[in-house]
């Protein structure tokens, strides 16, 4: 196993730890491409618009969009088209979602809420995936960036889709 495959199983691992059971996400994993998992110990999760994220990275390309989110909030990052326009979710510290002093501009998801997160491999569109998948173990964003980034969105307009 090289040091990539290593590191992969390490932090898939890590993910699946936050699922009372495991061996659940990954049979899901392996199964859907997505596991059901319950935020609030491990990591949280902001909901930030597709909209305000395009108009802040001034892109609506997924690469793009990767790369400027992986420069700006330095964490992990998934996409999901589920929500009415998309919504990218960036994961933060576990205990975010009971201090969370922001609800004004997005919302903070914690305790009582389960996120699809997908595989690791799972990378690009369709269905959800990870716009900027985790480094390692504990690879999250800082709050202060997520807002920083909400705020010049929301100040901005919006960034046309190409058809």
């Amino acid at each position: 196993m090289d040091t990539q495959e290593a590191l992969d199983r390490a932090v898939a691992g890590w993910l699946a730890r936050s699922h009372p059971a495991p061996e659940r996400a990954q049979a899901e994993w392996a199964g859907q491409g997505v596991a059901l998992l319950p935020l609030g110990d491990r990591f949280a999760a902001v909901r930030m618009p597709a909209d305000v994220v395009h108009a802040a990275v001034d892109a609506c390309e997924p690469d793009q969009v990767a790369v400027a989110l992986g420069e700006t909030l330095g964490g992990s990052i998934i996409y999901s088209p589920r929500v009415s326009g998309g919504a990218y979710y960036a994961l933060v510290q576990g205990h975010a979602g009971l201090v969370w002093a922001y609800g004004d501009l997005v919302t903070c998801l914690g305790h009582g809420t389960y996120l699809g997160v997908p595989r690791l491999d799972r990378q690009q569109p369709p269905g959800t995936y990870w716009v900027v998948p985790p480094r390692y173990e504990g690879d999250l964003c800082a709050p202060r960036t997520i807002i920083s980034l909400v705020k010049s969105g929301r100040s901005r307009p919006a960034v046309p889709v190409e058809a």
